[in-house]
């Protein structure tokens, strides 16, 4: 399970951010290309904070789709999964967003 790698980054990062001030809400974005699991995220995240600043923050994740551009007529496609198909039917997709893994907000004390 990566996310927990990923998780304990995560609090690694912020409670160096906050600087030793309580940190009372995260919000990240967790794209749905990204091969990042949010309910696993959630599940390590009190375990991850325990101890630290961030223990007890509310944590929050948006999950934004994917957007791809087919190659074939140059149409865009919403993605919720790494694989789909264009209305003109091909799935020569190249990715333009998705894959996103970011901390977008932090709040502290």
């Amino acid at each position: 399970m990566h996310e927990l790698a990923i998780t304990q980054d995560i609090i690694n990062v912020v409670c160096e951010h906050a600087q030793g001030t309580k940190i009372r809400r995260i919000v990240l974005e967790i794209g749905k290309l990204s091969a990042v699991l949010p309910d696993a995220v959630r599940f390590c995240f009190e375990l991850c904070a325990e101890g630290t600043a961030a223990e007890g923050a509310e944590l929050e994740i948006i999950e934004p789709s994917g957007l791809a551009r087919c190659r074939i007529c140059d149409n865009h496609v919403t993605l919720d999964r790494p694989i789909g198909r264009c209305s003109c039917g091909s799935t020569d997709l190249e990715w333009i967003s998705g894959e996103e893994l970011k901390i977008k907000e932090l709040e502290v004390a």
